[in-house]
C-alpha cells in the first residue's frame, strides 16, 4: 500500500480532542503507526457546510442505492476473522505486504489503534460487502481504510466514499478528510465540490499536478 508523503511527524495526547481536531486542520492524520503518532500529508479534505454532490456523486448514490451504510464506534464492533481476510485480499494489489491480516486486526481490536469508528457498508440482504475504519470527532470524519469484497464491482469503493461523505453531512460535521492525493491515481477523490488539500503550508483548491514523490 503507498505511503503517505510526509511533511512532518509529531506525537499527540489522543484524549485531548481539541488538539487533536487542531493538528487535522493543519494537515495531520493519524495513521498506522498508533494513536499518538500524526504525520502531517497531503491531506484530502472535503468542506461539508454548503457542500452539494455533483451529477456524477448522484449518478454514483443512485446507481448503488442498495448499498447501506452502517456507523458504529469501533469499542462496539464485533470483529471477525473474514473481515481481515477481505482487507488483505483487497490490498494485495498494492503489494503482498501492503496490508497484513494482523495489522487489520490491531486496528480493529488493539486500544493502540488510532481509529475509532467502523463504517459498514451491507448489501441489503444482512450481509457487509465493504468496511471503512475511520477517525470521527464531532467536527468532522477521517475515512481512513476502506476495503471491501475482491469480486465487487471497483465502483462500490468510490460508492463507500461518496455515501460516507453524505453521511458526514448529514451529521453536521464540518469536514471529512479522505486520506492524501499521492499519486495520480488519488485524483479520484477530486470528484467532490470544493475539495481541498494540504500543500505542506495551507489548504488549497483544485487538482494538485506535478508534486507527487513515490514512498
Amino acid at each position: 500500500m503507498p505511503a503517505y508523503h510526509s511533511f512532518r511527524t509529531m506525537t499527540v495526547d489522543p484524549t485531548d480532542r481539541v488538539a487533536v481536531a487542531a493538528r487535522y486542520a493543519e494537515g495531520f492524520v493519524f495513521t498506522r503507526r498508533g494513536n499518538t503518532v500524526m504525520q502531517q500529508a497531503r491531506s484530502v479534505r472535503v468542506p461539508l457546510r454548503n457542500f452539494v454532490l455533483s451529477s456524477e456523486n448522484r449518478r454514483v448514490m443512485k446507481r448503488t442505492a442498495e448499498v447501506a451504510l452502517r456507523v458504529v464506534p469501533l469499542v462496539s464492533f464485533s470483529y471477525q476473522w473474514q473481515i481481515g481476510k477481505m482487507a488483505k485480499d483487497f490490498y494485495a494489489r498494492f503489494g503482498a505486504r501492503a496490508f497484513s491480516a494482523n495489522k487489520v486486526k490491531e486496528l480493529f481490536t488493539s486500544a493502540r489503534s488510532p481509529m475509532n469508528t467502523v463504517l459498514a457498508y451491507g448489501d441489503g440482504n444482512a450481509h457487509d460487502v465493504g468496511y471503512c475504519l475511520a477517525y470521527a470527532l464531532p467536527s468532522f470524519l477521517h475515512y481512513a481504510y476502506p476495503f471491501y469484497e475482491h469480486a465487487r464491482d471497483p465502483s462500490l469503493g468510490m460508492a463507500m466514499m461518496t455515501k460516507a461523505v453524505f453521511w458526514a453531512q448529514d451529521a453536521g460535521k464540518e469536514y471529512i478528510y479522505l486520506g492524501s492525493v499521492r499519486d495520480e491515481q488519488s485524483l479520484y477523490k477530486f470528484q467532490f465540490n470544493g475539495i481541498e488539500w494540504f500543500d505542506g503550508q495551507q489548504w488549497r483548491q483544485g487538482k494538485p499536478s506535478g508534486l507527487f514523490v513515490s514512498g
